[in-house]
């Protein structure tokens, strides 16, 4: 049997992790805007202690760290955390990219450590579809996207995110690792999107509006990771916390 593993660890040490390939889709924001990566940087100090919440870091507003990011017109949940990414030689999760994709978004991530999902607002709307890159070793997640504001309105569309590997390089001290790609696609406008799973047991980073591939100029997929896309529709599971013995 394997053992359960945990995100959040509140300690100083190393860390690091290795790629997954999975499916992505594409989003569309209103008005012509251009490709938008929310990427978690620089919402707190790096490292931190996992404890820090989103909330209108992206909203014109800040974060409980009193912060404050591009203004996107997203705010998330109340639960929305700021997750603290392993580096070579400083260990602040069990959670890390492990130095893949783009270079510049390598310490700081979403997750939750209560509730059973977090919302992504967004009132002005957006269609197409979204990606992002999750990581998630024990439990399966999902996605679904709506046409209200935290979850209300119609469903659009859902996504069931499988679990994933865990193979990363030891410098980086980290079960959660590597991330994979993923997106959905849908018709209509959405404005929130529900991000699900076990608390403490899914990561998410680089949320991507306006591209099939999440994050796509530094790091560009290959065609192998685009020929997956419908994968994202298949059912999985995902875990992100390391659980003590």
């Amino acid at each position: 049997m394997k053992t359960s593993t945990v995100i959040k660890k509140l300690s100083m040490v190393g860390a690091g992790a290795a790629l997954f390939g999975a499916a992505t889709s594409f989003v569309t924001l209103p008005a012509s805007a251009a490709v938008t990566v929310l990427d978690f940087e620089n919402i707190a100090p790096y490292p931190n202690n996992n404890n820090v919440f989103v909330q209108g870091f992206y909203n014109g507003g800040t974060s409980s760290d009193g912060t404050t990011g591009t203004n996107y017109g997203v705010e998330f949940s109340s639960n929305a955390l700021l997750i603290c990414l392993n580096t070579p030689g400083i260990s602040c999760s069990n959670t890390s990219r492990g130095g893949l994709g783009n270079p510049n978004s390598q310490k700081g991530a979403l997750f939750f450590l209560s509730g059973s999902q977090t919302f992504m607002n967004l009132a002005s709307g957006f269609d197409t579809g979204f990606s992002f890159f999750y990581t998630a070793i024990n439990q399966a997640g999902s996605i679904s996207v709506y046409d209200g504001l935290n979850g209300t309105g119609s469903l659009l569309a859902s996504l069931s995110l499988p679990t994933t590997s865990s193979n990363c390089d030891p410098v980086y001290s980290a079960g959660f690792c590597p991330f994979v790609p993923v997106g959905v696609g849908f018709a209509g406008i959405a404005k929130s999107v529900s991000f699900a799973g076990v608390a403490n047991q899914i990561v998410f980073d680089d949320i991507t509006f306006g591209s099939v591939t999440p994050d796509p100029k530094p790091v560009p997929e290959p065609a192998s990771v685009l020929g997956l896309l419908a994968i994202g529709f298949l059912g999985a599971g995902s875990v992100l916390k390391r659980k003590l013995k």
